[in-house]
Formats: C-alpha cells, structure tokens, sequence
C-alpha cells in the first residue's frame, strides 16, 4: 500500500474527528444535546482506557507472557461489576463539588490544598509521560509498518519526524477543541463524542482483524485452539504473585488515571449512566480482548523470526495481501492512540493550570483582588500545558530509546498513577483521613515509585548508573533500586508495586492517626463520606471582612465566569433572598454557592483562595464543632435547626436595618426634595411677579418689553417643566398612563435620545461608542416614551461622568423575547450606598441646595420601564456608571 495513501487516510480521518467534534459542540451550545448525553455515549467514551497498548501491546503481551495480558482487563471488570458503587460515590462528589480533574477531588476533600493538588498533579503528569510516549511510539512505528522496505515489515524509517509530527497534531486538535472556551462544569461534548466514534472504530477494526485471522487464515475456532496447543502459549504457567498484582494494578487504574477520572466523572451528565457502564463496559472490554490469543498464535507462525508481536495486528494483513484490513486496523490503532492522548493532555493541562499556575499567579499579588482577564489566562496556561506535556511525551520516548514491548511502558504509568489510590479511598471512606498524612504518603510512594521502577526504565547508565543498580547507593545494598530492604528475586515491577503501595499506604494511615484533621477537612470530611446523605453536605460558613461587597465579588466572577454568565449568577443569587438589582447580600450560604461554581471553572483550592483573597477566612459552622465533640447525631441536627434559623433572623435583620437606613436617607432626602421644590417655585414665580409689575407700570422701551417678557416666558416653561415632570411621575405611578403602541426601531430611538441630549453639557467632548448592527431591532412598545428613558440616561451620562476623556458605551443584546440596552461611562461610578436610591423620587446624588433637577429622571425612568412590561437597573461592576434596560420584543398589552 502507498505510503502517501496511508497519510492520506489519516488526515482525512483526523478531519473527520473534527468534523464531528465541532458539529456536536454546536449542537451542545444551543442546548440540542439529546442522544449524545446518552448512556451508550458514556460508555463508549469510556474505551478510553483501552490505548494502543491493548490494541498493539495486548497482542505482544499475549505472544510473550500467555494468558497474563487478561489481568489488564480483568481489573477494569471487577470495579465496574463489583465496585460500581465506588464508581457512583466518586460520580456523586464529583457534582456536588464542581470537581474538575483527579487533584481537584484531593485537594477538594483534604481541606482545599492546594499542596495536595501540587502533588498529585506532579504525579499524573511524570506518570502520564511513559504513556504518552507510548502512544506516539506505537503511530510511529505502525507508520512505520507502510513504509518499510525490509523483510520483517516493522522497521521505523525517520521515526524521530514522524513522532514529532503526530505529537504536533495531536496537540493542535487538543487544544482546539478541549480549551476553546472555559466551563463552569468543565465538560467537553464534542471530544467525548469523538472519542466515542474512535471506540466503535477501534473494536470493529481488532474484531475484523480478529475474524479474518480465525476463518481466513486459519480454519476456525478448532483449528486455532490446535494451534494454541502446539504453541508455546500452551507451556504458560500463572505466577499466582504477580497475577494478582497486575490484577489489582489494572483496577486501580481505571480509578485513578486522569484519563480514566476525567470521562468517568468530570464528562459524566447523568449518574444513572453507571447502571449501564458497568455492564456495558466489561462488555465492550471483553470484545476487546476475544482475537487477542488467536491473533498472537498466528502471528507467531506465520511472521517470520525476530518480528515485532506488537505488531501482528497490521502486520499479519498486510503479510496476506489484505491492504484494506491492514488500513482498517491502523485508524484503529490511530484511534486508541489519539484518544487516549487527547483526554489526558486535557485532564492534565486543567490539573496544571487550576494547582500550579492560577495559585502562582495569585501569590503575585496576595493583597489585591483578582485583576485582568482571568478567563484568558487559565485557556492560555492550559494550551501551554498541552504543548509541555505531549513535550514531555516525546522527550521520554526519545530519552528511552522506545521499548520492544509496549505493555512495559504502560504497566510503569499504572504504578505511578496507583500512588493516588490510598488517600482517594481513604478520602472518601474515612473521616479521619487528613492532609498531613496523605501528603505524606504521596510524596513518599512517588518517590519509591520513581526510584525502583521510573528511573529505571530510562536503561542502565542512562539515569542510573550500573554500579548503583548493582550495589545500591554509597554501596548500601539493601536499598538497591530493584531490591529494596534486602528482597530479592521479585519480578521488578511487582516489587516496586508493593514497596511503594506498601508504604504508601501505612505512612498514610499511622500519620493520619497521629494527627488531626483542621476544621476545613473536617466539614470536608463530612460531606465527602456521607455524600449520599441528604444533610450531610456540611458546607463551610464564610466570615467576610468587614467592608466586604459583594461588589468585588462579581468583578471576580465576570472574570472567572463570563460577563453575562456572572451577572446571571449574581442575580439570581439576590432575587433567592428576596432583593432587587444584580448584587446579593455576601452570607454564608451566598459565598459556598459561589465558591462552588468558580471551582468547576478553575478547581476547588484556587476558587477557595480566590473568595479569601476579598472576604476572608472561612471558619467553621456550628455541625463541625459538633462533629468533632463526638459527632451526636440529634445535637447536629438540632444545632443545624438552630443555626439556619439564626441565620433567617440574621438575613431578617438585615432587611429591617436596611430599610430603616434606606428610609432615614429617603426622609432626608424628602425634606430635600420639599425644600428644593419651594426653591424651584419661589425663584421663577418671584422673577414673574417682579417683572411683570414693572411691565405693568407702561412707558418702557421696546425692547425692555421684550427682553422683560422673554425672561417671563423662560421661567413659565421652567415651572412647566417642573410640574410636568410631577404630573407625569404621577400619571405613571397610578398607571393610568395611556401607551401608543406601535412599531419602532431601536436604533432610530437611541439616534433621537442622542440629539435630544446633546444640548447637555454641549460645550465638553463626549464621546459615545455604539454597535449599529446589534441595534438594529425592531420592538413593539411605546417608541416616545422608550425615548425619553434614553434621553435621561445619556443626558445624565454627559452630565456626572468624571473622566477626563468622558466616554459612553451603548451595547445592545438580544435574549430570546427580550433586548436589553446597557448605558456604560467610564467615570468613577456610583457609590455603592447610594446605589439603591438612585431610582426614588426624592434622590439627588448631587448637592441638595443647588439649582438645578428636582432629581424625579431616574424614578420616571423606572415607572416607565414597569409601564412598557421591562425594567431599568444600576449595574454593578463596569468601572463606572452603567445601567441596563431590559424589555421585551414586542408587548402586547399595558402591564396592570
């Protein structure tokens, strides 16, 4: 077959993947999702676990060491049918903590620390590097399958560029579509369902291999078990030792690979979708495996002496003339590849980005709030992430020089990630579990783990020098790499494996036990144990500092979550506690609601530091206190009774204290108001008064008439103005109002307020910046008096906006039946406690004495927004005065 085929098929396979990726994210962000949340997806998804080590390696595992390779899919069975509870208890956390990777579960239950997601994040990523490499070595080398020109059919030609091409691409098509935007629950649909796609071409691929292997090459079922027994498979003997631990390694990897974590709970949409994994991924597994032996036998009769097992898979069609089965079975083994790459750079780069980066970046600057665009910050630092990790990949596959079994590379990746074991099930088991000891016994499984089995792996004199091997460190040779404490004989994976599980796991427990768990752990502890409880999510109390607004915390927000997507938030937050406008009162429950949502955006320990960095420290609630004076079950519940009631009458307080406050300030301001009305009569009636006696004594000149009567005439309108303004006030507050109903053009409205409002302050440079396609809508209200709620607003924009170069953004949204127009300056804004009495009557934020407005604009404002079925509000966090006008697309009758 051509080689330039072969890459032909593959791009053109590639850009199927990403045909399908980006159709299904459109589908996802209209909300048409559907079928592609279903359980067969999930499942299908799940296949990740099977890389192109089960694909190639199981074959070449399977021809040199029989029935072994079985334990690499018996583990993964006996979770998803036995353990599937487990399963549903990590799925469980994972929804309820906004858990976003493997490190965020750890750092999340050990009291948020963020030292702990350092560690575990370090342990994935050198763990995930043999893995990667493996991936890329396995392309490289089926590329090298088509392009070889020697007799065995698997020598490698440029394999180096080859490598370095397939890690190129595998990181653009990751970073395309797994860090395009930033989501609150960090699910990526469109990967997930290509990553499906790539399962059912990976298993039909190894099954037609399979088949054709069995009735085409051979004669059958009989004639491949005759095989089996003339094979040297037949003389296999199981070592019970390390059976078992290959077993327990495969089954320990499935919960903690990255990979694994991140489809299994982070992309998981519905938790009854375990029900039908855990009978429909052993399923898929075991089709996975059924060819393994049969392919293997065969291939070591018909591949000529010294050929790569690794290989049969393409090398057996190929050697049968079948160019179109060997095609089939490399997508499919290109397809166990990138799968597997794409899912653990993703989960890697969001584990590096949410536990090194944002928590560096937010030691800069320990004393401010969150600044600049922090959005673009954590994508950029997970692209770079991508590119540093698949880096790292192809820097260990070059260092290693590659390995003649795949299988061995894999099994090294399985008992670094097998580290996080201990402290995920005594996290989620055992309430006494705490930060020290389980930070004490990852680190020191890594570094066991890396000493006897990683390092190694590099060869001798590469890393380590022969002599340590030998004779161990200092000439110590009870601590050499391969026989630690003096055993000996032990196969060298099944000894790093029980040395640094071993200790690992009873450094864990005896540090836990010696010491106490913090009051964060241990509400931590509490809800992570008894997830399914329905009370028991004892979630931490927040204590703001004094001077805390919720202000800067929606600034945090927009950043973290978007503009629109924070404001929704703030929003709904305050209409749940019964306030108006956009920002809820900072209490406890508020700030974990919060809290919960920037920690699916950048991970639990960064979104805590964040919210401590403007409110403060969290102290614990009244149930851990109890928890830990003996945890009595009937005391918790009676204090949590007592606590929430509290806090009702804490919020009710509040309210009262607030619309006392509010109602002094606006009993003020009446006087103000009264006393300001008496002004603004007295001085135009005095001006006509006088002047018109004068008129009235005769023989002025004319022109002293006509100036005299112009002055009349200004000061009549003056009074007009001022009693219109009361009228109409009046008139919209009774609604009684009557409303012309009718067609209008938004943007001809905001063109009208614009020249109607230019007479203002006409003498400053004011310099308006508007979108004329967003605004080019047409509504069904009351165009003249739309009008006038824009005229005050630009008006008073020209008017109070500070800046030296005073500015006014005008941004025009449409939201399915509704449109809402924000009016943005970039002056200093409104103070935030006049900012809930902008819109009564009797507010001015100016001085009171001075002349000028009776302050009625904003309250007309308001009663005409309620009168055309919408609403006018401040909006908080714009660097500036910005107010939103929200009203329907068309209004079909006056709102009573």
């Amino acid at each position: 077959m051509p080689f330039n085929l072969l890459v032909l098929a593959s791009l053109a396979y590639v850009s199927f993947l990403f045909f399908v990726a980006f159709v299904v994210e459109r589908r996802a962000a209209k909300g048409a999702v559907g079928w592609l949340r279903s359980p067969l997806i999930y499942t299908l998804s799940l296949s990740v676990y099977c890389t192109a080590w089960t694909f190639y390696g199981a074959v070449g595992y399977a021809a040199r060491s029989g029935l072994e390779f079985l334990t690499i899919y018996l583990g993964p069975t006996i979770v998803f049918v036995g353990w599937w509870w487990v399963l549903r208890k990590l799925v469980r956390i994972g929804r309820q903590h906004r858990v976003t990777s493997i490190a965020d579960l750890i750092s999340s239950r050990y009291g948020k620390s963020n030292l702990l997601g350092v560690i575990v994040t370090v342990i994935c990523v050198v763990a995930a590097t043999p893995y990667i490499a493996l991936q890329l070595q396995s392309v490289t080398l089926s590329f090298g399958v088509f392009a070889s020109a020697t007799a065995d059919g698997w020598a490698k030609p440029d394999g180096d560029v080859t490598s370095v091409w397939v890690a190129a691409g595998l990181a653009l098509f990751t970073i395309l579509f797994g860090t395009r935007n930033l989501d609150a629950n960090e699910q990526h649909t469109g990967i997930v369902t290509a990553i499906a796609v790539e399962a059912v071409v990976k298993l039909v691929a190894l099954i037609a291999v399979g088949c054709f292997v069995v009735w085409g090459v051979a004669d059958g079922p009989r004639d491949i078990l005759a095989r089996i027994d003339a094979s040297q498979m037949a003389q296999w003997h199981m070592q019970p030792s390390r059976w078992t631990g290959l077993i327990f390694l495969s089954a320990a990897a499935v919960l903690c690979l990255p990979r694994m974590f991140q489809v299994m709970v982070v992309e998981n949409s519905d938790e009854r979708h375990l029900a039908t994994a855990s009978w429909a991924f052993p399923l898929y597994v075991l089709l996975m495996s059924l060819f393994v032996i049969p392919i293997a036998v065969v291939g070591l009769e018909v591949m000529p002496a010294g050929a790569n097992p690794d290989l049969f898979v393409l090398t057996l069609p190929l050697s049968q003339g079948q160019g179109g089965l060997a095609m089939l079975a490399f997508l499919g083994g290109f397809s166990s590849a990138t799968s597997m790459v794409i899912v653990a750079a993703i989960a890697l780069a969001t584990m590096v980005s949410n536990h090194v980066v944002m928590p560096f970046w937010l030691s800069l600057r320990p004393a401010q709030a969150v600044s600049g665009d922090v959005r673009r910050l954590v994508l950029l630092s997970r692209r770079l992430s991508i590119l540093a990790i698949l880096g790292l990949g192809y820097a260990y596959y070059r260092g290693s020089g590659g390995s003649s079994a795949l299988a061995a590379i894999g099994l090294i990746s399985f008992v670094g990630v097998a580290q996080i074991l201990p402290a995920m099930m005594g996290g989620i088991f055992w309430r006494g579990a705490t930060k020290v000891g389980a930070g004490w016994g990852l680190g020191l499984g890594f570094v066991i783990w890396g000493y006897t089995l990683f390092l190694p792996s590099f060869g001798v004199d590469a890393v380590m020098s022969a002599q340590l091997m030998a004779q161990g460190p200092f000439g110590l040779t009870w601590l050499r790499p391969q026989a630690l404490f003096g055993v000996v004989g032990m196969d060298p994976l099944i000894h790093a494996l029980f040395w640094s599980m071993a200790l690992n796991t009873l450094v864990f427990c005896v540090v836990s036990l010696l010491t106490f768990p913090g009051p964060v752990e241990r509400v931590q502890s509490a809800a992570f144990v008894n997830v399914f409880e329905a009370d028991s999510g004892l979630s931490q109390a927040w204590v703001a500092q004094d001077g805390t607004g919720a202000e800067e915390l929606l600034v945090m927000a927009q950043r973290i979550l978007g503009e629109d997507a924070g404001l929704a938030f703030f929003e709904a937050e305050a209409r749940a506690q019964g306030r108006a406008g956009y920002l809820p009162d900072p209490t406890a429950g508020f700030m974990d609601q919060l809290e919960r949502r920037l920690a699916g955006s950048v991970g639990a320990a960064t979104a805590h530091a964040m919210i401590s960095q403007i409110a403060g420290r969290a102290v614990v609630s009244v149930e851990d206190l109890m928890a830990v004076a003996n945890e009595a079950a009937q005391i918790m519940e009676y204090s949590a009774k007592l606590e929430e009631q509290q806090a009702a009458l804490t919020r009710s307080a509040r309210a009262l204290r607030d619309a006392n406050d509010k109602l002094t300030t606006l009993s003020v301001q009446k006087d103000a108001f009264l006393s300001q009305i008496s002004h603004e009569l007295r001085t135009p009636m005095t001006s006509i008064r006088a002047f018109s006696e004068i008129l009235t004594e005769g023989d002025l000149p004319p022109a002293l008439v006509t100036q005299y009567g112009g002055v009349i005439h200004a000061e009549t309108k003056r009074l007009t103005r001022l009693l219109d303004d009361l009228l109409d006030l009046s008139v919209l507050e009774n609604g009684t109002v009557q409303l012309n109903l009718d067609l209008a053009n938004l943007r001809e409205m905001i063109d009208r307020a614009m020249v109607a409002a230019s007479h203002t302050a006409a003498e400053r440079m004011f310099v308006i910046h508007r979108d004329l396609p967003n605004e080019d809508v047409f509504l069904h209200t009351d165009g003249d008096r739309l009008t006038q709620v824009f005229i005050n607003l630009i008006s008073n924009a020209r008017k109070y906006c500070d800046a030296a170069s005073p500015e006014l953004r005008i941004v025009v949204r449409r939201k399915g039946g509704r449109v809402t127009v924000d009016f943005i300056d970039n002056g200093s804004g409104i103070a935030k406690d006049k900012q809930a009495l902008i819109f009564e009557k009797f507010a001015r934020l100016t001085d009171q004495t001075r002349a000028g407005g009776a302050g009625l604009g904003l309250a007309i404002c308001r009663e005409v927004m309620a009168n055309l079925g919408g609403t006018i509000g401040y909006l908080p966090g714009q660097r500036g005065a910005a107010f939103r006008v929200t009203l329907p697309l068309r209004l079909e009758r006056v709102p009573v």
